[in-house]
């Protein structure tokens, strides 16, 4: 590959030339990374099914179907995105006006993870694009399909001076790292996530940290069960487990533990059948060091379902464990997989402590008819992202900004928000030439007194 000096170098010489910040350039690239999509999207789905065995529809659906929707969404709100916004001006500043210029950063580092790998690439390109930046993508070496296929699509698109792939392992990152970018989005875990703020503190290089965390379910004594049962279930397993999002333990209600559970059972039996490993679209674990790291929490509780692996084919039943507490060894970290501990509770205050004792989840879900105890429970407890009754499902709308908080990430992207992260916002008076104000000057008689009581 050409170094990381040679790419950066090259990409920034053609952002000086103010291509990128033509709205016509912006809005013909993202076009044109709609029409590539669709023109790769069989072979996306045949690398996907080769690096995770991602079913078509689940993978149609988390890697392609999303970004088709996020491209159209900032398409049709970019002309008003870009405009110069006119805000209020102090009274202190008679005579002037403020604006506000949306300003690209330059040249952006995205370096992408494993689990949904050619979503998680190209969403933050769309944000990069059309904030009119040039941008380095980085994909995850365990999915070595997706990456090939993100490569030949950028190369087919692009010219590399506006955007290119780089594919390697550790060492790419780190040269790629060393490097002074104007601006890096990061997704993946938070100890590499560290790393990576690390680094780009050497060159005081802004960053979005798009992390993970364990992020609760709380299905309280008045839920739906059935509703419930289903969307946890879903959110779980999708992608078998492997998204930062995913509900990640469950707090059950004492009352309708029981209850719950049985029906929580069913629904996974339904969506994967009664011997998952045998479903020949249930994903399997990206590589073998992670295989055995989520083996290693089996034991931990009881085994109310699955608890089967196949390390020959990386696959592990959607499994439930409950007799769980927080001193388990799968209470300790994000989970990640298909393996689900369940705790209960009587009150909802021993929720909010076991969550509020631990680092800032990135998602959050609560289940409940009761609409007041769910905003009350909200407010109570920091968390990036979450829903009410639901799973995941905050993630996939262009209105809502999705990122962690402390521990689980920072920043946001999706819609404006993602046209925002990629942008500086600049400041700019205008002021008056017809008359000035004299109290500022320092020889002006008197000019504390009347600048006292101009700026009560």
């Amino acid at each position: 590959m050409s170094s990381a000096r040679t790419i950066l170098n090259e990409q920034r010489a053609f952002f000086e030339t103010n291509q990128t910040k033509e709205l016509f350039f912006r809005l013909q690239a993202l076009k044109k990374l709609k029409a590539g999509i669709q023109q790769y999207e069989d072979a996306i789905l045949d690398a996907v099914k080769k690096d995770l065995n991602k079913s078509r529809s689940e993978a149609f659906m988390t890697e392609i179907g999303f970004l088709y929707s996020e491209i159209d969404h900032v398409i049709s709100e970019l002309p008003n995105w870009t405009k110069r916004q006119k805000v209020k001006t102090a009274m202190t500043h008679t005579g002037s006006k403020s604006y506000i210029y949306q300003q690209p950063y330059g040249v952006a580092l995205i370096i992408a993870p494993w689990n949904y790998p050619f979503q998680l690439a190209l969403a933050p390109l769309i944000g990069a694009i059309a904030a009119g930046n040039c941008a380095v993508i980085k994909p995850s070496e365990y999915t070595p399909e997706t990456s090939a296929i993100i490569k030949d699509l950028m190369d087919e698109i692009y010219p590399s001076s506006f955007v290119t792939v780089v594919e390697g392992a550790v060492e790419t990152s780190q040269e790629l790292l060393d490097e002074d970018f104007d601006y890096i989005f990061f997704t993946g875990s938070v100890p590499v996530g560290r790393k990576v703020m690390e680094q780009a503190a050497k060159h005081l290089t802004p960053v979005t940290l798009e992390l993970g965390g364990k992020s609760p379910a709380v299905v309280h004594h008045d839920a739906n069960l059935e509703i419930a049962a289903k969307r946890i279930a879903w959110g779980k397993f999708t992608n078998a487990g492997q998204t930062c999002v995913a509900p990640d333990y469950l707090y059950v209600h004492e009352d309708i533990r029981q209850s719950f559970l049985s029906e929580l059972k069913h629904q996974i039996q339904l969506m994967y059948g009664e011997h998952p490993l045998h479903n020949d679209d249930f994903v399997r674990i990206v590589h073998e060091k992670h295989f055995d790291r989520l083996a290693s929490f089996l034991p931990n509780g009881t085994t109310i379902l699955g608890g089967k692996t196949d390390r020959n084919h990386l696959k592990i039943e959607p499994t439930l464990l409950t007799d769980i507490t927080w001193e388990d060894e799968i209470m300790q970290d994000e989970i990640f997989g298909p393996v689900l501990p369940i705790l209960s509770y009587q009150q909802l205050d021993e929720v909010v402590t076991g969550i509020q004792q631990h680092p800032n989840p990135l998602a959050f879900y609560f289940f409940s008819e009761n609409d007041a105890l769910a905003e009350a429970i909200i407010d109570k407890v920091s968390f990036g992202g979450g829903c009410i009754n639901d799973t995941m499902y905050h993630l996939a709308t262009p209105y809502l900004p999705f990122g962690g908080v402390g521990t689980s990430g920072t920043g946001a992207y999706h819609g404006k928000d993602s046209f925002l992260t990629f942008s500086h916002q600049k400041s700019v008076l205008k002021q008056t030439t017809a008359f000035d104000v004299p109290l500022r000057y320092p020889h002006i008689k008197n000019g504390i007194k009347w600048m006292k009581r101009f700026m009560k």
